[in-house]
């Protein structure tokens, strides 16, 4: 399998014919050619604003017009901003800090910007060929990190190394012999590099297509796998994975499951196989590498680095490079290694707790915690001292249950954890604040125990 990078180029889709399909779109086929005519035809609005505007601010919520400004912003020569939050205020911030841009929207979401287009005549019935090449070094967008810990950061993403990542993925899941009427369903934003890389960049690569739909609920999910044909392959977080496998809502046949963004628990991917007989796979990576590495979960807590991606260690932690990973990054991980290319993920360097001289990780206090029956999400917090006035470590976990009490959670963890990790407190909360992605930004925590804090005063 070629992933074309001998070339100087690559194109927007690499499908072979004009009426391959390439998107589904309210459940209706939109061919490769058809794909093509949409991109130009934005092309040319964008084209519309002069040179002087370097970025497009690709707001668009529904994934065939996010494709399609993606690969219109990339033929009209400009860069795509991807926000972390299509809220205007996050919008707004990034405008700001871009002040040479163009806001691209399939929503009433232009008003406050000084230059904007609406996304809104796409699938039309027009039909191009061939697909426009794209320079492998192009900038082809600007994604950001989460925020989770801090202030979102710009990441640059080449052309070149998203279509490698691509190829990548492909033999990293095991999708390199499918069958080209493979279709990706995703409950993640494509603006998030989960996304963009899983169900965007894993369609245009070809033979593949991908769906508009953005389901959330387990009945939308259903519902939006059962309206394409072909062999489904769901897209998702832990988060929605859970909940998933929570409801008693039917599913159609899922050819592939592949999850992000956090662990998954083992116990979980193997009640998710058992389920709907299928397979769960695993992707990881970050906003700054993208993807590196993927794995079967109930196949053990072995990674396995796509093509042509090396993992070292340094005296500053671990770095990944090679491959589609053009320019090596560090990764916020600790991890143990057998060779460069296979690893066990032991943890964020940020998230080792210590308490009365007894050291763990806010990874294995969560997976205890997930693991008991009855709580639907939850997640350890451990606050500055600044915020609780506590001179020593004091956990904190947040947890949405459903029949159960505090009480009883307690009683579960006692069995499951050593006591210096109890949580004090254990705080029941209807939901958790995840962001788009499905992380939870530190901030959001912090606004939780300082209320608590608060109210217990």
């Amino acid at each position: 399998m070629s992933t074309g990078n001998h070339r100087s180029a690559a194109p927007i889709v690499h499908h072979a014919r004009r009426e391959d399909v390439v998107a589904y779109v309210g459940g209706r086929a939109v061919a490769a050619g058809n794909f093509v005519a949409d991109v130009q035809r934005v092309a040319t609005q964008l084209a519309e604003h002069g040179r002087e505007r370097r970025y497009v601010v690709n707001a668009c919520g529904d994934r065939y017009r996010f494709a399609v400004t993606l690969c219109a912003a990339l033929v009209d020569g400009r860069v795509n901003l991807l926000p972390n939050s299509r809220a205007p205020a996050a919008l707004a911030e990034l405008a700001t800090r871009y002040p040479d841009h163009i806001v691209a929207t399939d929503a009433d979401l232009v008003a406050g910007f000084s230059v904007g287009i609406l996304v809104d005549q796409v699938p039309g019935t027009e039909s191009a060929w061939p697909p426009p090449d794209i320079a492998r070094d192009a900038q082809a967008a600007i994604a950001f990190t989460s925020g989770s810990t801090g202030v979102p950061l710009p990441q640059v993403k080449l052309w070149g190394s998203l279509v490698d990542g691509a190829f990548g993925e492909r033999i990293g899941l095991g999708l390199d012999a499918a069958p080209a009427d493979t279709v990706l369903i995703g409950t993640v934003s494509p603006q998030h590099m989960f996304g963009l890389e899983s169900t965007v960049m894993l369609a245009l690569c070809g033979p593949f297509a991908f769906s508009d739909a953005h389901p959330l609920h387990p009945e939308q999910v259903a519902a939006d796998l059962a309206a394409v044909p072909g062999h489904r392959v769901l897209v998702t977080t832990p988060v929605h994975l859970r909940a998933l496998a929570a409801s008693t809502t039917p599913m159609p046949p899922i050819e592939r499951i592949v999850c992000a963004t956090a662990p998954l628990a083992e116990e979980l991917a193997a009640r998710c196989e058992g389920l709907w007989q299928t397979k769960v796979l695993e992707i990881y990576g970050c906003t700054e590498t993208g993807q590196v590495a993927a794995r079967r979960t109930v196949d053990g807590p072995w990674w396995h680095a796509l093509p042509g991606v090396a993992i070292e260690e340094r005296d500053d932690g671990f770095w990944a490079g090679g491959g589609h990973v053009t320019t090596p990054a560090p990764l916020a991980d600790r991890l143990r290694l057998q060779d460069a290319q296979t690893f066990v993920l032991e943890g964020r360097t940020t998230d080792l707790v210590n308490v009365a001289g007894k050291r763990t990780s806010l990874a294995a206090l969560n997976h205890a915690l997930l693991a008991i029956d009855g709580v639907v999400d939850g997640t350890f917090f451990v606050p500055d001292e600044s915020e609780t006035g506590d001179r020593e470590a004091r956990l904190f976990a947040f947890v949405v249950a459903r029949g159960r009490t505090r009480s009883q959670i307690l009683a579960a963890l006692r069995e499951r954890l050593d006591p210096v990790f109890l949580p004090r407190p254990l705080v029941l909360v209807e939901t958790l604040p995840r962001n788009a992605t499905g992380k939870l930004p530190r901030a959001e925590l912090r606004a939780l125990a300082r209320d608590y804090v608060e109210r217990r005063a």
